[in-house]
């Protein structure tokens, strides 16, 4: 199409090519062509096309395509001849456009045409930019997030009618954007660089024709459309009165909470564990206790602690903190939970969700950077921060969970998002539109704040400066705690956190933030205090790159040093990992000492000479117009710093009372060095700043007791147990029943002649009867499994051999890591297909929710030990043994247990789940220990057989009529 062409006359001409495969020397099989004219389809064409040669077999499992179908098919000539005239005068649009355009041009060239010298457009690259929270670009996903019905997915014709119906609708979405917006997509994608750059030009262009700045629908604030308006002028949520007639008793205000349930939902029983998890919770709060509460899968735990914490902070005017592991739990209860509660409660309250500063985005930061047009190359950059622009049009939070990054969208945010260093506070023009300081302020405002367990040690270790005043905690989640306090109370310094650090400040010699700031210097040529300044840019250029070129040559030496000496056995073949103890140093460590020390000076320069420009440029900021300048290098200045000291508590070893470890992956070396010093016991600390210091900590998940014990988890937090005489004990504990029927819902079963691993060839014995026995197992429950590895290497093994054997029978296997590493997207995967195996290892121990039939099969291929050889495990474990305990029982069994129980949450999930779980590890019957797994189950039905029983088995406890797919 000619350049300059108006809107209203484009033509689109959306394509879609099925092939034998996806290189070059690959073939088509099928077109699919849809002509879009005024916002209406016009014309379609569409064919099958004979490739000369036969398809290949995953290609016809996956589009349906034959021989037999493209046997009489017209050829690619004919194709071209019919397909050709209709692309004239079109803008091409198609989904991974490079894709469809590589075969289109080869085609053409083939049989004598011209290449195509249109317009290309990508549905991929618009979908990020106008529906900037779309979880996934996968065409068949968009299409039922869209409601568009696709007849058959991976089909040309169905394809190209599929993306024509997407690529209207997102036209649409964008010139329904305002116009303020739309101008700023083609500010940020300019004309000349692009084809989406002239497009989005075009569209400004329309736009601007048709559309006055609409004041009533957006605000409007230095030159962006936002949704929000200044935070602080809210009205509150309920006056004295309100808190005046919610009643003394507890009870009568739960009756009225069930009795508004009742109303909303029809269906609605109550469930005990539930109920006496609320009293127990309110009772706590009442008498300044803590509490353990062990509540299983189908308990309704984030309704059992919110309710007795919405009344508790309402009635005692004293905020409740709640604090999840993950930011998905968050989600969920900002997203699903708070709103049912805001129908149910008999008052208003308000409820927020304030997370780590970097989850914010800052809105100076990403103005500086959108006015300089500072993106990296390629357009990644440009179309995140296209996406960002779309999306500040919409967010009330300015939360980076509500974004779907593509690819290296994820780096551009790092440089936009909020951090504490670089803060202007009041002084920011964009104070009052701040997401971070508006989040911060709702949580002020809040009966309840929800945050998670990382910024309760932010803020710490900040001196409580960052969450509200509170006395009662709930932490849910609460298995997850002691680990991360290790985290956050220890110290990490990865190679990408220093180099950031000075590409920030220098790109090269003439891009970054120090040349940026020279360049605006250069406008008071005749001034010497600018010519002082920009002297002092010029030599700081080379010694930030002595800093670079002395990490990098540590980090070199580190990923050296564990090429030779790093620990077999990690559960992840791709890392490498070594201990460094003071009393067994590597031979040459002086050569790292050494160049610490060259680091440690040149930091220190570079420092000061940043530092001594910000001070004096602070006294001017206003005159020069640097404000932002100086916050933004006073900010890394500090991080510096902060970098510098890491560095050499690491190298010095400070702390005895401390671990320390380097760790670097093989696929990205040295560039992936990450040190690591971490505390042996955080329980005194933990104890300290929380038990000590909280009228009331409740901690509940599925997996807090061992053995039905909860000494474990209570020895990892500091805390004691009461003792039974005790009266009014600080601490309770308490195991809910569960409300599954798990007699009747899950069997236990495991083969008592299986392998056990010895030696590498008892590896391979092991995983030549574990294939055939899944294979049998798949067939019969027509896939609908799950299987839990421990090993990476050992999941990529049995990937490749069920694909072989399941093949035939129509039953598709996912791999974590192989198919994809997405936990959400291989979820997803696995309850589309009916027929499916997937295979997981680390995160699909928990937190994966996958009810109904979709899940039928759990398989635990080996209990979850970690492994001993971790510095964190090992350093313990010699803790243990100097205090005469046994570190296997001690320490071992119960992280695993937990972990197994995590793993055995995954089958039922709801009341009227069936299911098997096969355990291929017997450890669990031929060891003293494994008692404690088995024991720890929540009472399913367990059997213990020959291998060859296990499928007659499988097929009486289901029954035949529930194994057929629906």
């Amino acid at each position: 199409m000619e350049k300059g062409r108006r809107l209203e006359l484009m033509k689109f001409a959306v394509l879609d090519f099925e092939t034998t495969g996806t290189g070059p020397a690959d073939d088509i099989i099928q077109v699919g062509l849809v002509i879009i004219d005024d916002m209406e389809v016009t014309d379609r064409y569409t064919s099958l096309v004979n490739p000369g040669i036969s398809i290949p077999s995953s290609i016809t499992e996956l589009t349906g395509i034959t021989d037999e179908m493209v046997e009489h098919a017209p050829k690619v000539d004919d194709i071209m001849a019919e397909m050709y005239p209709l692309l004239f005068d079109c803008v091409l649009v198609a989904h991974h456009a490079s894709f469809d355009l590589g075969f289109l041009q080869r085609a053409l060239r083939k049989t004598g045409y011209p290449d195509f010298t249109g317009r290309v457009l990508d549905t991929i690259d618009m979908l990020r930019i106008v529906f900037p929270s779309l979880p996934t670009y996968q065409l068949g996903m968009v299409a039922s997030a869209f409601g568009i019905e696709h007849e058959r997915p991976h089909q040309a014709d169905s394809d190209a009618d599929v993306t024509a119906e997407i690529w209207t609708m997102s036209l649409d979405r964008l010139l329904s954007l305002p116009l303020l917006t739309v101008q700023r997509l083609a500010q940020i994608l300019p004309a000349e660089t692009s084809d989406l750059g002239w497009f989005m030009s075009e569209i400004a262009r329309f736009k601007e024709q048709q559309t006055p700045l609409d004041q009533s629908i957006h605000q409007y604030y230095r030159q962006f459309a936002l949704n929000v308006q200044d935070w602080g002028d809210e009205d509150p949520v309920r006056d004295e009165n309100d808190v005046l007639e919610l009643s003394d008793s507890f009870e009568d205000v739960y009756d009225e909470v069930k009795e508004a349930l009742k109303a909303k939902f029809e269906h609605f029983e109550s469930r005990e564990a539930q109920e006496i998890m609320i009293r127990e919770i309110e009772e706590a709060f009442q008498n300044d206790r803590h509490l353990m509460i062990e509540a299983g899968t189908g308990t309704g735990k984030s309704l059992g602690y919110l309710i007795p914490s919405l009344y508790y902070g309402i009635k005692h005017d004293e905020k409740v903190v709640v604090s999840t592991h993950t930011i998905n739990l968050q989600e969920q209860l900002r997203e699903r939970d708070i709103p049912l509660l805001h129908d149910i409660f008999p008052v208003n309250f308000k409820a927020s969700v304030l997370k780590g500063r970097s989850h914010y985005l800052c809105l100076r930061k990403f103005e500086n950077r959108i006015s300089m047009q500072e993106f990296d190359t390629g357009k990644e950059d440009a179309i995140t921060a296209a996406q960002m622009v779309v999306w500040l049009s919409q967010t009330q939070t300015g939360d980076e969970e509500e974004l779907h990054f593509g690819n290296k969208g994820a780096a551009f945010w790092h440089t936009v998002s909020s951090d504490a260093e670089s803060c202007q506070n009041r002084h920011c023009p964009w104070f009052k539109k701040c997401f971070y300081h508006r989040a911060r302020h709702d949580a002020n405002n809040s009966d309840v704040v929800i945050t998670n367990h990382s910024l309760l040690f932010t803020d710490m270790k900040a001196e409580n400066r960052v969450l509200p005043a509170y006395k009662h905690l709930v932490l849910d989640e609460a298995h997850h705690f002691e680990e991360v306090a290790s985290k956050h109370l220890g110290k990490e310094l990865h190679y990408l956190g220093l180099t950031n650090q000075l590409l920030w400040l220098f790109k090269d010699s003439r891009n970054g933030q120090l040349p940026a700031l020279r360049t605006k210097l250069q406008r008071y040529d005749d001034d010497y205090r600018a010519a002082t300044w920009m002297n002092g840019i010029d030599n700081l250029f080379p010694k930030t790159l002595l800093i670079k070129e002395a990490w990098d040559l540590l980090c070199e030496k580190f990923y050296e040093l564990l090429q030779t000496n790093s620990e077999p056995g990690q559960i992840d073949p791709g890392s490498l990992v070594m201990r460094l103890k003071k009393e067994s140093l590597p031979p040459n460590w002086s050569d790292f000492t050494d160049l610490e020390e060259i680091l440690e000076q040149h930091i220190q320069d570079v420092y000061k000479s940043v530092d001594s420009l910000v001070q004096d440029l602070k006294e001017v900021q206003e005159e020069y117009d640097v404000q932002s300048f100086v916050t933004d290098l006073g900010g890394v200045a500090k991080e510096l710093q902060a970098a510098k000291e890491t560095l050499r508590f690491f190298m010095k070893m400070a702390d005895d009372n401390f671990v320390y470890w380097v760790e670097a992956g093989t696929y990205n070396k040295s560039r992936s060095i990450n040190l690591i010093s971490v505390p042996m016991d955080v329980s005194p600390l933990i104890r300290e700043h929380f038990f000590d210091n909280k009228e009331s900590v409740i901690l509940t998940s599925a997996t807090l007791s061992v053995n039905k014990s909860f000494q474990y988890s209570a020895d990892q937090l500091g805390l004691k147990l009461p003792v039974e005489a005790e009266e009014n004990p600080k601490l309770k504990t308490v195991q809910l029943p569960s409300p599954f029927q798990y007699r009747q819902q899950a069997l236990v079963c495991i083969p008592r002649d299986f392998p056990m691993i010895r030696g590498r060839s008892g590896e391979e014995e092991f995983l030549k009867a574990l294939t055939e026995s899944l294979t049998d197992v798949a067939v019969a429950t027509r896939g609908r499994m799950l299987v839990l590895f421990t090993s990476n290497r050992m999941l990529k093994l049995a990937h490749a051999v069920l694909k072989e054997n399941l093949r035939p029978h129509g039953i598709h296997v996912l791999g974590q890591g192989v198919d994809t590493g997405n936990r959400s997207k291989l979820t997803r995967l696995f309850q589309e297909h009916k027929a499916c195996v997937l295979l997981g290892t680390s995160s699909f121990w928990e937190g994966v929710d996958i009810p109904g039939e979709a899940l039928t099969c759990l398989a635990i291929v080996r209990l979850p030990f970690q492994p001993p050889n971790h510095p964190l495990v090992e350093a313990k474990s010699e803790n243990l043994k100097k205090r005469n305990q046994n570190p296997f029982m001690k320490l071992s069994v119960p992280q695993a247990v937990i972990r197994f129980k995590q793993g055995f949450g995954r089958l039922v999930r709801r009341a009227s789940d069936k299911g098997i779980v096969l355990i291929y590890d017997t450890r669990v019957i031929e060891t003293q220990y494994g008692k404690h797994f088995l024991y720890s189950l929540p009472g399913p039905k367990i059997e213990h057989m020959p291998v060859e029983r296990i499928v007659p088995r499988i097929q009486e406890w289901m029954g035949e009529n529930s194994l057929e797919v629906t």
